[in-house]
């Protein structure tokens, strides 16, 4: 049957994990894109395309990319067009999306947010057009409405360096049953040939009250950003590196390279690579400090499409899977340079590309030791995010190392509609595992498997990022 309760669980191991274990563990959202401030005021929502594709030029670029490949026109996509005429635009492109994950998480969303069970389609668009916005109209449907829906215990928000963090301290006043926590993400400094690097100093300088004009300033008012992230309950930390080239660099050559860039001159592609280099190391020793994780995002390639970057901006669905053959060796430099210097933190290693997933599962085992699981290979990100990406990336991280650490999924989403996504993730866990039972591969002991699921899905996370008391599960 289309999407029932046993979805994708093909064995009776797995039907028993899924619904006796799985199913009911709490969420931990340890990265997603969600708006502080929305959650703050708790703002309502007028429809469902508005929750779901586009709220005043923001929304779900998944969703977008579908859409724009289905000849919709833009003013339906991210533009100002009619509400009603962009969400029959949506239900007429997921009927043509059989094998894409949007497919999947579109209807488990209907179900799960709206309790609708009807197919997306054309001919149903307006039955769930109108079930849905009287959904969408009642006194709990709002963004804290569906974090407390889904048991959500603790979300991180994604928060550039430059965040004044206003919204997170008034949400850590006011709310009590979960945790709304930022992400300290200094990828505006990240280009410093870029036009707006300067811009994003000068904020970081202000907010710090620390006057930058050489390496010595820059370092300390990082650290006074890194503090104050922290008094607001951060303890992670993010960094979207795309492409990345360790090059060694002394502190004489940053200092004059960051002075020539200060001054207005021209840096070289080398001077780049250094900075970045060196801002890494500046930001692993940061989180090792602090006693956060740092997540590596690596082998992006973004804004590929120089019109819609233009027309309508970044974040906009117009970024793919990145190419750098050697981004693994580079990785691998940067780790064992911070080793030497004692400035390794704990670390989640996410590359978009999956050719890449087998060296960097193996190369996270070259570094462990002093705590348990000190390096994640992270979880099935972004255009992995499927069936195929989840089943490989648990597959590869058993392979390589002790499943039963994993820290599990993440929305990595704008929208709060999206915590199915967990579910989604959770019932190809317990099909993994049930089918490994089912080939002699994993004991038949209910007790040692419901550990193994509830730990992945929920348990280590807890632990892991110390978002909580480890006894306050």
């Amino acid at each position: 049957m289309f999407m029932d309760e046993d979805y994708l669980l093909d064995t009776e191991w797995a039907k028993k994990l899924f619904h006796g274990y799985a199913e009911s563990q709490p969420i931990i959202d340890y990265h997603c894109h969600l708006d502080p401030a929305q959650i703050l005021e708790d703002r309502r929502f007028k429809n469902i395309t508005q929750v779901w594709l586009n709220d005043n030029g923001a929304g779900d670029h998944y969703k977008w990319r579908l859409m724009r490949a289905n000849g919709v026109p833009e003013e339906l996509v991210s533009g100002d067009g009619d509400d009603w005429e962009k969400f029959l635009a949506y239900a007429k492109t997921i009927e043509r999306a059989p094998g894409n994950p949007l497919f999947e998480w579109s209807h488990l969303e209907l179900k799960r947010v709206f309790g609708i069970g009807l197919t997306i389609s054309e001919n149903n668009a307006p039955e769930i057009w109108k079930r849905a916005n009287e959904r969408i109209a009642e006194k709990d449907f709002s963004p804290r409405g569906l974090i407390r829906r889904f048991n959500v215990r603790c979300l991180c928000t994604t928060d550039d360096i430059t965040s004044d963090l206003a919204a997170h301290k008034r949400i850590a006043d006011e709310i009590e049953d979960f945790r709304v926590l930022p992400t300290f993400r200094p990828d505006s400094l990240w280009n410093i040939a870029s036009d707006s690097f300067i811009q994003s100093l000068s904020a970081v300088s202000k907010l710090a009250g620390i006057r930058v004009t050489g390496v010595d300033g820059f370092e300390a008012a990082l650290a006074e950003r890194a503090d104050a992230f922290h008094k607001v309950g951060c303890r992670l930390a993010d960094l979207g590196m795309n492409n990345f080239y360790y090059t060694p660099v002394t502190r004489e050559e940053i200092e004059d390279i960051l002075g020539r860039r200060l001054a207005g001159k021209t840096i070289s592609k080398m001077d780049v690579q250094a900075y970045q280099t060196y801002l890494t190391l500046v930001l692993m020793g940061l989180c090792h400090s602090h006693g956060w994780t740092l997540q590596l995002h690596m082998n992006c390639m973004r804004n590929d499409s120089t019109r819609g970057l233009k027309l309508i901006g970044c974040d906009s669905g117009f970024d793919s899977v990145g190419n750098q053959s050697d981004i693994v060796l580079n990785v691998k430099q940067l780790l064992d340079m911070a080793q030497r210097t004692d400035k390794l933190p704990k670390l989640l290693l996410y590359s978009l590309n999956p050719t890449d997933w087998l060296a960097l599962a193996s190369l996270a085992g070259s570094f462990e030791g002093e705590c348990v699981q000190r390096i994640h290979f992270g979880c099935a990100w972004w255009f992995n995010d499927t069936f195929t990406g989840i089943t490989n990336q648990l597959t590869t991280y058993a392979e390589q190392s002790l499943l039963s650490n994993f820290v599990g999924m993440l929305t990595d989403s704008r929208s709060f509609l999206s915590y199915p996504r967990h579910e989604y993730f959770r019932r190809i866990l317990c099909r993994v595992l049930g089918q490994w039972v089912e080939e002699g591969r994993l004991p038949e002991d209910e007790t040692y498997l419901s550990d193994v699921v509830k730990d992945i899905s929920y348990r280590n996370a807890h632990d892991y990022f110390g978002f909580f008391a480890k006894n306050d599960r």
